[in-house]
Order: structure tokens, then sequence, then C-alpha cells
């Protein structure tokens, strides 16, 4: 069974305390559910660095159940074209892990997706 596919309204931003480099964002209001099939609980998808930048805020929460690719194609469309350009940049780690965005198993409730631009430096 195929999951349902997250859409750009699925995806809810997370309290912030305080951007690295910026003043505190506001969250927006949380998305209950992803039509009928989804997994339960939560995804809590954390930036860092220029994905801060481009997202605007230090983190997100979006609905389990959708692969990584679903679930950072949501992301893009929330967030906007900045975002996206450097989404398709980034690794990503779930539960401190490294996934690739091929990967076919959806995402559980109670995860932490890690974004992680390239970074710079050393």
């Amino acid at each position: 069974m195929t999951p349902p596919t997250a859409t750009s309204a699925d995806v809810t931003t997370a309290p912030s305390a305080r951007a690295a480099d910026g003043p505190a964002v506001e969250p927006s209001t949380v998305a209950s559910q992803v039509g009928a099939g989804a997994a339960t609980g939560t995804v809590t998808v954390r930036y860092f660095a220029a994905a801060r930048a481009a997202a605007g805020i230090d983190a997100d929460t979006v609905p389990a159940g959708q692969t990584l690719a679903q679930t950072v194609d949501a992301l893009g469309a929330s967030h906007g074209p900045d975002l996206a350009s450097v989404l398709a940049r980034c690794s990503f780690l779930v539960n401190g892990v490294r996934r690739d965005l091929d990967a076919p198993d959806p995402l559980p409730g109670s995860t932490t997706l890690d974004v992680l631009p390239p970074f710079a430096g050393g």
C-alpha cells in the first residue's frame, strides 16, 4: 500500500525559541492528519544553516507515514522555492542515521529528521 502524499497544507511549524541568526518565528497552526491510512504521530524536522535561513524557522512538524522524498517535497512546497532549492542539495538524518531520498520506507511517528545543507570550512 502506498502511503498518502503529504501536501504543503500538512506541514506545520513547531514553536521556535530563536533562530541563531535572527528573531524568533511564530508557529503556524498544527495540521492534525493526512488522509485515510496515514501513520499516527508526527515527524519533527530540524533545519540547520542555509536550510534554516531559507525556511525562516528552526523546526517544523509534519505527519508521519510519508517517505523522505514525499516529506521533502511537502516542505519545499510549503516554504517556497528558496527552501526547495536548498533541499535539493541537502543530506538528511533520520533519528541520527543518514537516509537517501529514494528510501522507500515511510517515516514513522516520533521521528526526528535533520536537514543538513552542505557545509564549508573545517
